[in-house]
């Protein structure tokens, strides 16, 4: 995993409430159990038109927010059922963090396990933000994750929390797997001493 210490990137303004993950990612692209390649399915439904041509009033088709790393959106992001081909496919397109209100709780826990900074923020700076890129897509926002904070220049300026663990780990670009492996050699030891002890299991 890919670590996140800071980002200083462009940010594109979905403003939508409620984005469920069968929005995010349709479960018709969920037959793969790869990372990558989903980023071109990513908001299938609301991104292209029924001949399969981009829907050019979806934002993320428009020139101004094409190749964004930040996406700014409305409260509960992320709810519905707790595909994690979302994260995947969010994170396939380049985006690497969201700034809401709120997330489902599920989606929010596997942007972190997938190199992904959610940052949740009171809904009047989420607008302010979200006004800072409507009328200047070319602004840069600045997410820095060790000192908790999103800047814009010199208008904006706001702090985010963050569990230590969480954040310990997206600095680290370390997962699961990684969590696991730090442990090998306790592992091997348990299964070595299980193995003497109890030879028939």
């Amino acid at each position: 995993m890919e670590p996140f210490t800071k980002l200083s990137a462009t940010a594109a303004p979905l403003d939508m409430i409620n984005v469920n993950t069968d929005v995010i990612i349709p479960k018709q692209f969920l037959k793969t159990v790869k990372r990558t390649g989903l980023g071109v399915s990513a908001f299938y439904d609301i991104r292209y038109n029924e001949d399969g041509n981009e829907n050019q009033d979806f934002v993320l088709n428009k020139p101004e927010y094409k190749g964004v790393q930040i996406l700014i959106t409305g409260e509960n992001f992320g709810s519905g059922s707790s595909r994690e081909h979302a994260p995947w496919a969010i994170l396939d397109m380049g985006i690497r963090c969201i700034i809401a209100p709120s997330f489902a709780d599920i989606f929010y826990n596997n942007c972190f396990k997938n190199g992904i900074l959610p940052v949740t923020l009171p809904q009047k700076q989420v607008s302010a933000l979200m006004e800072e890129a409507k009328a200047t897509p070319d602004a840069i926002f600045e997410i820095d994750l060790e000192n908790q904070t999103v800047t814009c220049g010199d208008k904006h300026s706001y702090s985010f929390e963050v569990e230590p663990f969480r954040k310990h780990c997206l600095m680290g670009g370390i997962d699961d797997i990684d969590l696991t492996l730090q442990k090998e050699a306790v592992i091997a030891n348990f299964e070595k001493k299980l193995k003497s002890e109890k030879p028939w299991i």
